[in-house]
């Protein structure tokens, strides 16, 4: 049996446990699950460090390098993050609906666990504690295919974790990681019909593409993140450049960073030579159209391509446009209906932004960056969903849970 199948059927025999459990059990658990991060902290450090070694050899980019990279802040930030998810209301278990039929029959709509997720995902080790978290809270078994350039960190961040579950009431078994990194361990997970009930894939646009069009198993699609920041007439300059400056460099290799900042014509030839001054402090490339070009002669032309390109970089497009329904339009035709904001004080234009604009997060004078499971009160988030099915936008406690129907009777049979 391969590694695979062997760890997805542990996973499966342990669901059965989870779904048994208490709140209370699950919540101690997860607060074991942080104390274990933190004493074993070094060992995680030099496990990353390894990683890191690594891909600086292979000339992987300092912004993928960010990504990868643990300190012992990021790593009580997890903790706190399981700690956080323990704090929150347990969705499963809930009456949702509850009704009698003419009949006499009782029919109750209760939330349970999915079952048996899987999750693959590329490098950011700090995804392997959130899934883990979120699963395990909502009584569910989780198999983990993390990406090879993570590979040291996440084999020894689950064998902590799982060290720790062996202290509690929860089943070890019910957290997985595959270790194989070849691509045949992640076709192998998408076929796994009858042993994971779901797969979620988190990543780049190929790793996604590639678990849509070929998986068996049903998936939460979470999306590529090419995002978008339109400055209107009317955007007060300060925190127009305030939040465009934020949305981009905070953390350019994130989902919900900024990809292209959309400029009304009358801000661009008022403010936008002192804004690309504030980018070019910091490094970062800047691309853009014929009249971005004439108000920032430096900057390189920017192609379709580019357009349509989720950089994960200190590179960012710029286009100037005529109206706030160019800049809607242009977001329909480049978007990948991740977060989008409007930048004004222009309420009409706002709220026609706030209405047209498809995306699971839309912003008015807010970054995008605030897209994510903890800023919203979730405590962590097992990724950000694109579609429209089950969850959309970012996923925690209750969108790892679905439902069942309890009918109670006294011998009603149908005619």
């Amino acid at each position: 049996m391969s590694e695979v199948r062997e760890k997805a059927a542990l996973a499966k025999q342990a669901a059965t446990v989870m779904n048994r459990l208490t709140t209370n059990e699950k919540n101690k658990a997860l607060q074991v699950m942080a104390d274990h991060l933190i004493v074993q902290q070094d060992s995680i450090l030099a496990a990353n460090l390894k990683d890191i070694d690594r891909g600086r050899a292979n000339g992987t980019s300092e912004s993928l390098l960010d990504r990868l990279t643990l300190t012992q802040s990021r790593i009580a930030d997890i903790a706190d993050g399981l700690r956080q998810v323990a704090e929150l209301p347990d969705p499963v278990g809930k009456t949702l609906e509850s009704f009698e039929r003419p009949n006499g029959l009782r029919v109750e709509k209760i939330s349970v666990p999915l079952g048996v997720i899987g999750m693959i995902y590329e490098a950011r080790p700090n995804v392997t504690v959130d899934a883990a978290g979120l699963c395990l809270k909502t009584g569910n078994a989780v198999v983990l295919r993390g990406g090879s350039a993570a590979l040291d960190s996440n084999r020894r961040i689950v064998e902590v974790l799982r060290e720790a579950l062996a202290t509690t009431a929860l089943p070890p078994d019910a957290l997985q990681l595959i270790e194989d990194p070849s691509r045949s361990s992640v076709d192998e997970m998408l076929k796994l019909n009858g042993l994971l009930d779901v797969v979620i894939p988190r990543g780049g646009a190929s790793l996604i593409r590639n678990v849509v069009e070929n998986a068996t198993v049903p998936v939460i699609e979470t999306g590529a993140g090419i995002c978008h920041t339109y400055l209107d007439e009317s955007a007060q300059p300060a925190m127009a450049a305030d939040i465009a400056f934020n949305a981009k460099v905070q953390r350019p290799s994130v989902c919900n960073s900024m990809e292209t900042l959309l400029v009304h014509e009358a801000w661009a030839n008022r403010h936008l030579s002192e804004l690309a001054n504030r980018f070019h402090s910091v490094n970062v490339e800047l691309r853009g159209c014929d009249r971005t070009l004439t108000l920032i002669p430096e900057a390189k032309s920017v192609t379709e391509a580019d357009y349509a390109t989720e950089y994960n970089d200190y590179i960012m497009n710029i286009r100037i446009v005529a109206s706030v329904d160019e800049a809607i339009g242009h977001i329909r035709k480049y978007g990948t209906m991740h977060s989008e904001c409007i930048v004004t004080e222009n309420e009409e234009h706002a709220a026609a932004f706030l209405q047209q604009v498809d995306a699971a997060a839309v912003y008015h004078n807010a970054s995008t960056r605030f897209t994510d499971g903890f800023e919203f009160g979730y405590g962590a988030e097992i990724g950000i969903s694109t579609q429209k099915l089950h969850a959309r936008g970012p996923m925690g406690l209750p969108a790892l849970t679905s439902t069942k129907f309890r009918v109670y009777g006294n011998g009603q049979v149908r005619g």
